[in-house]
């Protein structure tokens, strides 16, 4: 383990901005992590953990310590009549762990293929795609209490998770490092095809069985179509969340513009960002190195050398034009630093 100072981020994060932190280190195992955060305690900094900096916008350099969690492991840890309970260490590939347990013929996750980021970050805003969500399998996850370094093993129901959200985003935040996390995960596929470009693209293989993996792969093919690789454009995915709002306020809005989509969740509407900025007229839009995808209003793009500032003065001007044309608030998906 090696703690170098002055480090160049742009290589770890996504967008490919440029921004250096005061210190860095990797660490692969728990003991380095323990060793990083004693080393964070007695200079007082502060600090931020990585993964694989999917999720982030750095708008200014780090005066702290970034963390970057790199610890590794998959293991099966026994079954039940129906499922199979599989743990992930927190430094896992997502997408690579959705394909090793396609390939073991665990089942569910078949949805959530090609969701960039690690197994650590996955709960923190339980994250979702084409139906299905981490809270549909999450069974319990270990996290490191950062005042003292206690390992505490949180229940599904004691995370907390709802859309895009969990208690680490929420009251624990900033601190627990989740470590590792235990999925149900099912033995038999449960296929879920109901969202709507899911449905709509598995119509092309009408005469083939349709089986978890080929789920898996056309989720992939509409996640390649609909956003940009972050090896040759950088961005960090969707930008912002779908906004949640209640029935009334959905019902206004319909009233107003018949065609906005308005997806029904767990007793309130989510509304599609997309939609809402696309309407706002940011599509496509660019200026200088910084912009908005042509293909996808959600995504926010470095054409080349945008700052990570710039980037962030887009976001606002977005949400600003997205609340006095509809008065929805939109919140970044993106963690901005």
């Amino acid at each position: 383990m090696q703690i170098q100072e002055d480090f160049d981020l742009r290589h770890f994060n996504t967008f490919h901005v440029s921004a250096h932190a005061r210190y860095f280190v990797e660490v692969s195992t728990i003991l380095e992590l323990s060793t990083a955060l004693d080393f964070q305690k007695t200079h007082d900094l502060p600090f931020i953990l990585i993964g694989q900096g999917s999720n982030l916008l750095f708008k200014e350099d780090y005066p702290g310590l970034i963390i970057e969690l790199n610890i590794r492991g998959i293991k099966k840890l026994g079954e039940t009549r129906e499922r199979i309970h599989v743990k992930a260490s927190c430094g896992e590939n997502w997408h690579e762990f959705v394909q090793y347990c396609l390939q073991k013929e665990y089942f569910g996750l078949e949805n959530l293929s090609l969701i960039p980021g690690t197994v650590g970050a996955a709960p923190v805003q339980n994250i979702g795609a084409y139906g299905v969500e981490l809270s549909d399998f999450l069974h319990e996850l270990e996290a490191i209490r950062i005042s003292d370094g206690q390992l505490r093993t949180f229940s599904r129901d004691e995370c907390e998770l709802s859309y895009r959200h969990s208690v680490f985003k929420g009251e624990l935040r900033d601190q627990y490092i989740i470590t590792s996390v235990t999925l149900a995960l099912l033995k038999k596929p449960q296929l879920k095809l109901t969202y709507p470009a899911l449905n709509t693209a598995l119509q092309d293989y009408a005469e083939q069985e349709i089986t978890a993996q080929l789920v898996s792969d056309v989720v992939c093919q509409i996640r390649r179509s609909k956003l940009p690789d972050p090896l040759t454009l950088g961005n960090a995915g969707s930008f912002f969340r779908n906004p949640v709002v209640s029935q009334d306020i959905a019902d206004s809005l319909k009233a107003q513009y018949p065609d906005i989509p308005i997806y029904p969740y767990e007793g309130v509407c989510k509304i599609a960002a997309a939609w809402l900025i696309d309407q706002a007229g940011w599509k496509g839009y660019r200026e200088g190195d910084v912009g908005v995808h042509k293909d996808h209003a959600l995504v926010l793009v470095n054409y080349g050398n945008a700052r990570g500032e710039e980037l962030f003065d887009l976001s606002q001007r977005i949400q600003q034009s997205v609340q006095e044309k509809f008065g929805i608030e939109l919140e970044p998906e993106v963690r901005i630093i």
